[in-house]
């Protein structure tokens, strides 16, 4: 973690003893004993492996539940807490705990504003309404989706037996995921580190406690801060007399600018008086300007009105003659529009009848297609292959009475069953022979009708040969194809084709885009349109124009079919495949449109999945064509019963054969089947849903007109309507401006009298123009005079301009230079008084360290000399207890404590004088040396008193003056101890640069006590040890009494 993210954890934590981890409730950290943990926004959990019992939502007021199914990061053993939330602003209020001290663990993760940014959830947590965190961001410590956990955290709960938690939001609404409340343990005392100086002299550890370290280091940091004050006064000096140089340079600086602000008021009145004259000048050339342009433009006015009105004469002559033509040929146009007449009535009388003969034709047509039955059945039976003759199967198929449409199937060695069906192609049959029996049906998709020819049967009996063949051998589609092009080349003077192409595939029921080159993902479906045909939105339909193309699109359709191998065929189709021919008719000579479909389609084989034993995908898509298979059963037997309810949608396949299958449109249908022995079982089923097939009466079909070419026609129409009404307005506008005309001739000789009168009027005009002329020219000749003795003074201003100018720079440039001599000379003193004040206080500073040091070597002298004499004391002080003489001690004492005093008296003097002058690291360790010392007195004197106490009460008695001034110096530095104690409370955290080096000590250090530290724990001073170094101090004294 960065110091940035450290200092910023640091202000959210207003408890020293808490810690922030962002991490989840692990099953490790469930050991220790929890009173409740309540699961907040969330239910009651029990888990079988943690001794936690999660409680569900309780003891809340205010607020709302947020749950979340993202995952938590990092969030432990124990998910679930933290996708579920409380927020708002609400508080816990806990009732019936037993007084005493509690551990506190608050979960948080935020699972609202996942996106951010910092500063969006901002709050306080208050808990017995004492501030535990502060201004507290999830989002700005750990992120979305991830776990952060307050743990901890020591509150007490008093008689009342209430705990209570309130959430408040500083900027939007608090939030918190889980509440764990445990019990704390009972504190222990921690031993603070005792810091130990070695004397010079005897090399003994002399205890030294940290409090008064700490008050000797605040002390050298005040005497620090006064040096930066007294420097701050001198910055502050130098600053105001900069400042002072700097307004005197402000002041000449405003008078510069005025004297520039006058320069430019002249500069200024020149210019306008400039402008003025050259107003004056272009008015007079506009004035010139104007004249000479009046006087060209009346000219050419009066020419131009000369040749009009010669135009004028010859147009009238014109427009008479033509209005005595116009007289003459009225009844030559009357007859010839009588003749248009007749012409148009024999050639509408040609077109009904045309129309008459093409319907009858096609009537005809349809009815014998009708009689033979809307749904018509050919069955056709492929040859033994190779395989089955190696393995000496028989022919099972009787082709006797195939002429006559019936087909014999030897089921037994004696039985024989005939099916009636339309049409029977023996295995010598060709191709040929094959589509010449279903080219009829091509005329009709011409026509306008639907149509749907479509092959059925088990797999491997040749339904993809007949139905697209080889390139050597075409199938049905090639050749319906060919034909159509031929037919429509013969009508391309009747009607206009456009023919397109789409291939689909029906693959594990899903439809697929065979001519798609980019596949997607999308899924296509069938929608219905608003005439009631049923369409694939969003497939390719490709344009052909000629048979090759077709080929082409033909081939990339079966290139992209999905096939596969099994005990059957080698080389199955495993999908249905359907090609569709879109063909758009337009009659060329009444307008009809008619839009039709050819649907030519490839089923995939049926067959039984015992026989061919495919297993994993070949499987299901066996069954997946079974199914679609038995769907057309379902559709064609619902037919044939006349059923009210039709299964189109049960399968993909009878969905899109709808249209083809409902009675609109023309359908045949090949049987496809093999004359082996092996397959007897699926001939017959074949043959049986044939003749299910053929006994369907699906009724007339209709024609497909194309409605959106009969409203265009509908539009040509009501133009052409329209049309013939503009041209009857025509003709009657033709005769208004004949009229028209002839008035306006008779105008036009009354215009041209006007015309003349004006120009006569114009020419007296000029003649006064050009008397104004001749004063504006004396005018002009005058104010040229009057601008000369103008441009003369001007001239004369300019020059004293520019010698202004020159002046003003050169004041400038003395004035500049001036000030820069005189900031160079401030400088120059700033820095010589700066470089004398910093070598007599570092003359000073040296010779009060001289004179410290010798004080100080001669206070350790005395020191020394003081410890033998206090021993030789202590060794007379014990021979005198059995003598029993204490007087003379007493005095001895009293003598020695005089001395004591007055040696810190002197280094108090020494240490105030040096105050005065300067705190510097050197001075800061003669004052801890002092301090010591006169700890290391207070210590001989207590060890002394260790050695006295077995005197008797009359010496004790006698003793009562040393005792007091004991007293009075514990008293004293009690009270350092104390003021230590606070300045360390407020300055715990602040660590100067300019703190004094430490003394070289001996720390003797008891066990610390083990506490548990996460990524966010900070060294604090706690408040249980301040308490524990305040009860020692305290025995300290009273054992020193």
């Amino acid at each position: 973690m960065g110091e940035t993210d450290v200092s910023l954890v640091d202000s959210m934590l207003c408890d020293s003893g808490s810690r922030l981890i962002p991490s989840g409730l692990t099953r490790s950290d469930s050991t220790d004993e929890y009173v409740m943990f309540v699961n907040a926004g969330g239910e009651a959990v029990n888990d079988a492996d943690s001794t936690v019992k999660f409680l569900k939502d309780t003891c809340y007021e205010g607020g709302n539940i947020l749950r979340t199914n993202e995952q938590i990061t990092d969030a432990g053993d124990f998910p679930f807490i933290y996708q579920s939330a409380r927020f708002g602003d609400f508080c816990y209020r806990f009732t019936d705990l037993s007084p005493g001290e509690y551990y506190i663990d608050l979960h948080f993760s935020e699972i609202i504003n996942i996106n951010g940014p910092k500063g969006m959830r901002v709050f306080n947590v208050f808990i017995q309404e004492e501030e535990v965190l502060s201004d507290f961001d999830i989002f700005s410590v750990v992120g979305a989706n991830k776990p952060l956990k307050l743990v901890d955290l020591r509150v007490s709960v008093k008689e009342d037996r209430v705990l209570v938690m309130r959430f408040e939001g500083v900027v939007g609404s608090p939030t918190i995921s889980g509440i764990g409340i445990r019990r704390a343990p009972n504190a222990s005392v921690p031993q603070l580190t005792n810091e130990l100086l070695k004397c010079d002299n005897c090399d003994a550890e002399i205890v030294v406690p940290s409090a008064q370290m700490k008050l000797m280091q605040t002390k050298s940091a005040a005497k620090y801060e006064k040096k930066i004050q007294e420097l701050t006064t001198q910055c502050q000096l130098k600053a105001k007399e900069c400042y002072e140089a700097w307004m005197s340079l402000t002041t000449a600086n405003e008078q510069l600018e005025k004297v520039r602000m006058e320069l430019d008021n002249m500069t200024f009145k020149k210019l306008s008086q400039d402008q003025a004259m050259n107003k004056q000048v272009e008015d007079l050339k506009d004035i010139s300007g104007r004249y000479e342009h009046d006087k060209k433009r009346w000219a050419v006015a009066a020419v131009d009105l000369q040749e009009k009105i010669k135009l004028m004469k010859k147009e009238h002559f014109q427009l008479s003659r033509e209005a005595h033509k116009c007289v003459d040929s009225i009844p030559e146009l009357n007859k010839m529009v009588f003749a248009v007449q007749a012409l148009v009535a024999q050639c509408e009388d040609l077109k009904v009848k045309y129309s008459e003969e093409q319907a009858k034709r096609k009537k005809l047509f349809n009815e014998a297609q009708e009689a033979k039955g809307n749904i018509r059945v050919f069955c056709r039976c492929r040859p033994l292959n190779k395989g089955e003759i190696a393995a000496g199967c028989t022919t099972v198929v009787d082709f006797d009475a195939a002429k006559d449409g019936s087909l014999g199937i030897l089921t037994a060695a004696s039985s024989k069953k005939s099916f009636k069906l339309d049409r029977v192609y023996t295995p010598k049959d060709d191709q040929v022979d094959v589509f010449a029996d279903a080219s009829p049906m091509v005329i009709s998709v011409l026509d306008g009708y639907n149509v749907c020819i479509f092959a059925y049967g088990q797999t491997g009996t040749g339904k993809t040969f007949t139905m697209e063949g080889t390139e050597q051998n075409r199938g049905v589609n090639y050749r319906t194809l060919e034909k159509l092009f031929d037919i429509a080349r013969e009508r391309s003077g009747r009607f206009n084709y456009d023919i397109s192409v789409s291939v689909l595939e029906v693959y594990n029921e899903q439809i697929r885009d065979l001519l798609s080159t980019s596949p997607t993902s999308k899924k296509l479906e069938i929608k219905q349109a608003s005439e009631g045909s049923h369409h694939v939105p969003g497939i390719v339909e490709a344009k052909v124009d000629n048979i090759d193309q077709v080929w082409t699109v033909l081939q990339a359709g079966s290139n992209a079919r999905a096939i596969g191998s099994n005990n059957v065929n080698e080389h199955s189709s495993r999908s249905h495949c359907l090609l569709c021919i879109t063909v758009r008719a337009k009659d060329l000579i009444n307008g009809d449109c008619t839009k039709s479909k050819l649907w030519l389609v490839d089923l995939a084989g049926s067959e039984r999945l015992a026989k061919t034993e495919v297993q994993g995908e070949r499987l299901k898509e066996a069954q997946n064509i079974n199914r679609s298979l038995s769907a057309l059963g379902d559709v064609i037997s619902a037919l044939a019963n006349k059923s009210s309810h039709i299964p189109y949608r049960n399968s993909k396949l009878t969905h899109l054969l709808q249209d083809s299958l409902g009675g609109d449109s023309k359908t045949l249908m090949f049987l496809q089947i093999s004359p082996s022995d092996q397959d007897l079982g699926e001939t017959l089923s074949s043959l049986n849903f044939a003749t299910r097939v053929r006994g369907i009466e699906l009724g007339p079909a209709r024609k497909q007109v194309d409605t959106s070419e009969l409203q265009k026609m509908k539009v040509m129409l009501e133009k052409a309507r329209q049309e013939a009404r503009s041209k009857d307005e025509h003709l009657k506008k033709l005769e208004e401006s004949l009229q028209s005309l002839e008035s306006k001739a008779r105008g036009k000789d009354q215009i041209y009298k006007t015309q003349q009168d004006k120009i006569k009027e114009l020419e007296s005009h000029l003649e006064a123009k050009t008397t104004l002329h001749g004063q504006s020219e004396k005018q002009v000749s005058q104010l040229s005079d009057r601008l000369k003795g103008r441009e003369e003074i001007c001239c004369s201003l300019q020059q004293k301009v520019k010698e202004l100018e020159a002046k003003l720079r050169e004041r400038q440039q003395s004035e500049c230079e001036t000030f820069q001599q005189k900031v160079k000379e401030l400088e120059a003193k700033l820095r010589e008084r700066q470089q004398s004040e910093s070598e007599t206080f570092q003359q000073k500073v040296k010779e009060l360290e001289i004179k410290l040091n010798d004080q100080v070597q001669e206070a350790e002298s005395n020191a020394a000399a003081l410890q033998q004499k206090v021993r030789e004391l202590e060794i007379k002080l014990k021979e005198q207890e059995q003598k029993q003489c204490s007087d003379i001690l007493n005095q001895k004492i009293k003598e020695l404590e005089d001395k004591l005093r007055d040696q810190e008296q002197q280094f108090r003097c020494t240490h105030d004088y040096v105050d005065a002058i300067r705190a510097t690291p050197t001075e800061v360790k003669t004052c801890i040396r002092d301090e010591l010392m006169s700890d290391i007195e207070t210590y001989v004197l207590r060890s002394s008193h260790s050695l006295n106490r077995p005197m008797s009460q009359g010496s004790m008695r006698g003793n009562d003056s040393i005792q007091g001034t004991r007293r009075k110096r514990e008293f004293k530095s009690g009270e350092t101890e104390n003021i230590m104690m606070v300045s360390n409370g407020l300055n715990d955290k602040k660590i100067r640069k300019s703190d004094p080096p430490k003394i070289a000590r001996i720390t003797r250090t008891a066990k610390p006590a083990t506490t548990t530290q996460g990524p966010f724990t900070q060294k604090r001073i706690i408040r249980d040890q301040v308490q524990g170094v305040k009860e020692r101090d305290n025995k300290k004294k009273i054992w020193s009494r």
